[in-house]
């Protein structure tokens, strides 16, 4: 079980409100923010149509990118409300659970490209909390998702942390990188005043598509061969920041705060929200499984959320420079084990294993999938104090080698399991594909 304070759902005290145009539309728009009671969760209402319907911010109401391409939309029928994701990376920064926003156009006002007029605005209204706890969602099993070169992994973790590469084929958009562990405090300063951005030779064309139709120079960082056109950046890697408050907003439409890591490589909108898909079916084998969502204390996993070195170190007999797993993320008892390992370009393997073009021995691997495996099969209570010796390893195939910075997830199942002897299918995976994997049997003896 996730050890942490319990927090209350937040909403805000009094109705406040503001305007602008939309990014993409340049239509005029108003907009009022109004509290709502706990477990309403955010919701758009169209006040300008009839009936004035209501659409909820949740990945069921997401509107395919091919209708809204570029942006975060929800909608139902010919009802929309576009480009969501600013607004919404304000209210997960804050941790505004319940909201009411009267809107009488279809998209959210762009302001100056960043969440922080929306940030600045919500927090006038003042911030109210509610007499219910919080429906936090923990990530409990790796996740990976990946199209066109870019990648996110989502792995368990006591607190909601989000690691942003940035790659782009252009002399100003150098590879960045920024890792942030959020918090109200850090969204204001590190991130809802970072903007959005376009290059300078498809901004044309995106207008020519219908695209971008309210944006200029103040409310778009437009980034030519030699820098940004008529404007100063916030920070030198605003880019990035502003790639993750795009991320922070569309993870929002999971409808909970995340307990979890979030490793994003080159994501934009379309992968986000793959992710957030994928986050959501999690969720709901979960909930079928009848583990479900509880309050702020997270999820209560079935044996264990997972071991430290130091309780590694009270199983396995184990040491540096032997011992190949710095943590379990994820521990079922005689059933499961997933482990993580980091593997730096200091690691003693490396230096003489190719060391022209380092890669990790596979025999290596094997025997960290076996010290899971053996983790796995020495938890249960009957079987503490014992050993698990490594007897047999078959079926092994090595797909993909593993290099230096690479995080390898140590996944094994248990097979058939006895008394005194153990079968188990492994596999290590490195950014969701299967690099090695095998069956290994061990015999269990006294120590």
């Amino acid at each position: 079980m996730v050890t942490q304070d319990t927090e209350k759902q937040k909403t805000i005290q009094k109705e406040v409100s503001l305007n602008g145009i939309g990014l993409h539309t340049a239509n005029k728009v108003n907009i009022k923010f109004k509290p709502a009671d706990v477990n309403c969760g955010i919701n758009f209402i169209r006040t300008d149509l009839p009936d004035q319907p209501k659409i909820k911010a949740s990945i069921d109401n997401l509107l395919a990118p091919s209708r809204s391409p570029r942006r975060t939309s929800v909608g139902h029928g010919n009802i929309e409300v576009q480009t969501i994701e600013h607004l919404m990376a304000a209210l997960a920064g804050i941790g505004i659970d319940n909201i009411n926003i009267e809107i009488d156009n279809n998209e959210i006002p762009g302001l100056d490209g960043s969440s922080l007029g929306f940030f600045e605005v919500l927090n006038k209204a003042g911030i109210k909390q509610q007499e219910k706890d919080k429906n936090y969602f923990a990530i409990r099993d790796p996740i990976f998702v990946e199209e066109d070169g870019a990648s996110i992994v989502a792995l368990p973790e006591n607190k909601f942390r989000i690691s942003y590469t940035l790659s782009y084929e252009h002399p100003m958009l150098k590879s960045g990188y920024l890792e942030v562990s959020m918090d109200p405090e850090l969204f204001k300063e590190e991130i809802a005043s970072a903007r959005t951005f376009c290059l300078e030779n498809e901004a044309a064309g995106l207008q020519n598509q219908g695209m971008g139709q309210g944006a200029n120079y103040e409310n778009t960082l437009v980034v030519g061969k030699e820098g940004v056109i008529k404007n100063t950046l916030r920070f030198d890697d605003e880019f990035t920041r502003h790639k993750i408050l795009d991320l922070l907003g569309d993870l929002y439409l999971l409808g909970s705060p995340i307990k979890g890591h979030i490793i994003a490589l080159r994501s934009g909108h379309s992968l986000n929200l793959k992710m957030v898909k994928k986050l959501i079916q999690q969720r709901q084998r979960y909930i079928a499984g009848g583990v479900g969502i509880i309050d702020a204390t997270g999820y209560q996993f079935s044996s264990g959320e997972g071991l430290g070195i130091e309780e590694i170190k009270k199983i396995l007999p184990h040491r540096d420079p032997f011992l190949f797993v710095d943590r379990v993320l994820h521990l079922e008892e005689g059933k499961r084990a997933t482990g993580l390992k980091n593997l730096s370009k200091d690691d003693y393997f490396f230096k003489g294993h190719f060391p022209g073009r380092p890669v990790m021995p596979g025999v290596l691997i094997i025997e960290a999938l076996a010290q899971v495996g053996g983790i796995m099969m020495l938890s249960p209570e009957e079987n503490r104090g014992k050993l698990a010796f490594f007897m047999a390893a078959n079926n092994i195939k090595f797909r993909k080698t593993v290099l230096p910075g690479d995080q390898l997830i140590l996944d094994v199942t248990a097979g058939k399991i006895r008394s005194k002897t153990g079968q188990v299918h492994a596999k290590a995976l490195v950014e969701g594909k299967v690099v090695a994997e095998a069956d290994l049997m061990f015999a269990l003896v006294e120590s």
